[in-house]
């Protein structure tokens, strides 16, 4: 029989809207869907035909799992979203002849360092950048480019590690908090940081669809981030009407760009900051947005980013028309300072409010960057017409959400950052 190969559920309060769709298309076409996951398997039992436990996160042995599914079924389909794995799933995908990123496609997304050098040689506007794990090196990069300066890691997700320097005084800091996150991500992209010039203005982010090659925007998010020098994602926002959709500058380039970097087939998540001499590429992640931008999206424009997915997974171009005129947002909940938390209450039944939750159990530890990353301890999600309404709304939930929780003490000497338990795979 046809299988569809899922490789990473994600966890559910991220993901299980996108796995419902898959399943939904799966049945549809008589697709059998099988997941390989890293964890004993809960709620993904009612989606799955067959769940291989594995620990995906080793490349090789999620290979090696893979390649025993496809010797023994027909894998006509290949999806991820979680970012620590797209790189060897894109590989996976083009070793057995199904629809994906490509090779090209899914290294330029993953390399930092790459997308830059592909950005720059296509003629796109790009800051100085420098990647190194030298702090002298580093330090004589910064002067070159001109302050201020972004210090990140080569391949994480999230804004994690991710400091601005404004001056030299703050570099040597800046510099060994993204070196100290690089050194997370033990595949062939980790333990390097990356120095670049700062892009100044408003950020967003935009999914889209890549079919042959061919770019298709899906829907655009505003993006909210914590106080500088750390980049936090604290919301976004998604307006199906955003006039940003039809500007022909920021559509074109970003079709440029994926061509630059050989996407073939797939969904991106390209973060883009809107500067004064017009939009800069950031980045472009191989996989669906994180922090529920697609179910954003989805409420917003109608645009079942699941469903777009099995279609380009399958070989199939998408329709992304959108069927919906609405305005969706998030907006996360962060400690002031670092916490142990004893307990998390969302609201329910208020204007607006579309699903909240917490995103910690008891006894959790939140520290915030350096120290730590993700320190979210819940989310709301709101739907309105308008932008301000929509904000007015995140602002009003978010509120009444009631967080207990006691003082945490320093971190110890020298200790790696920490984050909670399970967010390390947020696709954020």
């Amino acid at each position: 029989m046809s299988t569809l190969l899922v490789i990473g559920s994600g966890l559910r309060y991220y993901r299980e809207y996108l796995v419902t769709s898959v399943h939904r298309r799966a049945r549809a076409a008589g697709l059998r869907l099988v997941l390989l996951n890293n964890l004993k398997p809960t709620w993904q039992n009612q989606y799955f035909d067959e769940i291989v436990l594995a620990d995906v996160f080793d490349p090789a042995v999620m290979a090696a799992e893979a390649r025993k599914v496809a010797e023994r079924e027909q894998v006509v389909g290949l999806m991820c979203w979680d970012e620590p794995l797209v790189l060897t799933a894109g590989e996976l995908a083009a070793e057995f002849g199904v629809p994906g990123l490509g090779l090209a496609g899914v290294h330029g997304c993953r390399d930092k360092n790459r997308t830059r050098a592909l950005l720059t040689a296509a003629g796109l506007p790009q800051p100085g950048y420098a990647m190194t794990s030298d702090p002298a090196e580093a330090r004589a990069a910064a002067e070159r480019i001109g302050y201020p300066v972004v210090v990140k890691p080569r391949a994480l997700g999230a804004s994690i590690g991710v400091v601005m320097a404004r001056d030299a005084a703050e570099f040597d800091a800046a510099f060994a908090v993204a070196q100290a996150a690089s050194e997370v991500d033990q595949g062939v992209y980790g333990a390097k940081a990356i120095v670049e010039g700062y892009a100044e203005g408003p950020e967003i982010s935009v999914d889209g669809a890549v079919h042959k090659g061919e770019y298709l925007p899906m829907f655009l998010a505003r993006k909210e981030s914590g106080e500088h020098p750390y980049f936090e994602e604290i919301g976004h926002v998604v307006d199906a009407a955003d006039p940003l959709l039809a500007d022909e500058e920021l559509v074109g380039t970003l079709a440029r760009a994926h061509r630059a970097l050989g996407i073939e087939d797939g969904i991106t998540h390209s973060e883009v900051r809107l500067t004064p001499r017009g939009p800069v590429v950031i980045e472009i992640n191989g996989r669906v947005g994180g922090d529920l931008i697609p179910l954003l999206g989805q409420l917003a424009t109608g645009i079942d980013s699941g469903e777009v997915l099995f279609d380009v997974a399958t070989g199939q171009r998408p329709d992304i028309t959108p069927t919906r005129q609405s305005v969706a947002g998030i907006r996360f909940g962060l400690p002031e300072r670092d916490c142990v938390v004893r307990s998390v209450t969302v609201p329910s039944s208020v204007e607006g409010l579309v699903t909240a939750s917490p995103m910690v159990e008891p006894g959790t530890t939140l520290r915030l960057p350096p120290g730590g990353y993700l320190a979210r301890h819940s989310f709301v999600v709101c739907e309105a017409e308008d932008v301000p309404t929509c904000r007015r709304l995140l602002a009003e939930t978010s509120a009444m959400v009631e967080v207990s929780a006691d003082p945490a003490g320093p971190p110890e000497p020298d200790a790696a950052f920490e984050m909670p338990a399970g967010l390390l795979d947020t696709d954020a």
